[in-house]
């Protein structure tokens, strides 16, 4: 499989993000090896708490989330998934599939042997996570889901993820930063902007985030529909605490929240909230809001 590595320097001096690099390799899929990226942050021997970032983001996200997570005592894993961040870049927009993003993710949790993890998950960071949890569900401790689901194929995804599907594979130019920017509440300025933009020196780079959209199960038929029925089986018994974190200004997915509180047995009890003033990247808009919650979670049940 051939691949870009966006540049060292690329990531040079990004306004919040002083954070150490560390890689492992996972298996592309067709004999050899890809690197992923991700965060380690905190005590080693502290029980995990693992975000995942989605479309078109990167551990970046997470700048605001990491140093009230870390202050509780948490150690934070969070990786960038393959085609963003750090993480290599395939070059063909057929090398993406939504199993090989899930198998590139259970690699990492196997190669870092996560257990007792607490999952905070966005956009396909809940996609991919949620998929994990169901197929991993002793290593799991308790989820927070924010801006996210599980589709299946079974249910209209609405006009505004059709909307941003049709943008997204239309659109000349992905304009990476600006495309967060227009869903947070808050308007980036220009560090931010170019932390988003850091992983992408060219178009080249951005098959991955191009491709992201046609990977979400629209029909019954989908590649990964059937993978996601059979997760929601198991979500539809999860007994661990489950928590929605929404935000109250994302038109992609509200609703969503309601919809894992009446299916998800855990949630039943939990303190569910809804972030204020908070776009689709809610990490973003309020992230140090957002660390609390967890926090906050996981000291209510331990």
């Amino acid at each position: 499989m051939d691949y870009l590595r966006t540049p060292d320097e690329c990531f040079d001096n990004l306004a919040g993000y002083a954070y150490k690099p560390n890689y492992l390799q996972v298996a592309d899929g067709e004999g050899a090896e890809l690197r992923v990226h991700y965060l380690d942050e905190g005590p080693r021997d502290a029980d995990p708490v693992l975000l995942m970032h989605g479309e078109p983001s990167w551990s970046f996200l997470y700048r605001k989330m990491i140093p009230g997570l870390v202050a509780a005592g948490h150690r934070v894993i969070a990786p960038d998934l393959v085609g963003f961040g750090r993480s290599d870049k395939p070059t063909r927009r057929e090398d993406y599939t939504y199993q090989r993003h899930v198998n590139w993710m259970q690699s990492l949790l196997d190669q870092l042997e996560l257990n007792a993890i607490t999952l905070f998950c966005q956009d396909w960071g809940g996609l991919i996570g949620l998929r994990l949890v169901a197929e991993n569900p002793d290593r799991f401790a308790r989820v927070v889901a924010g801006n996210t689901m599980l589709p299946t194929g079974d249910h209209d995804l609405g006009q505004a993820f059709i909307d941003w599907r049709n943008f997204s594979q239309q659109v000349p130019e992905f304009p990476v930063s600006k495309i967060i920017d227009g869903a947070t509440t808050t308007e980036l300025d220009a560090d931010a902007l170019r932390g988003y933009d850091a992983p992408f020196p060219d178009e080249s780079y951005k098959e991955g985030a191009r491709q992201f959209p046609m990977l979400v199960p629209a029909t019954p038929d989908d590649p990964a529909s059937a993978r996601n029925r059979a997760a929601w089986e198991v979500l539809g018994q999860w007994q661990k605490p489950f928590l929605t974190a929404f935000s109250d200004s994302d038109p992609v997915t509200a609703g969503a929240d309601a919809v894992m509180q009446k299916l998800i047995p855990g949630c039943q009890g939990q303190a569910h909230t809804l972030i204020e003033n908070g776009g689709h990247f809610l990490q973003e808009d309020q992230g140090e809001k957002l660390a609390e919650v967890v926090n906050d979670f996981i000291a209510a049940t331990p």
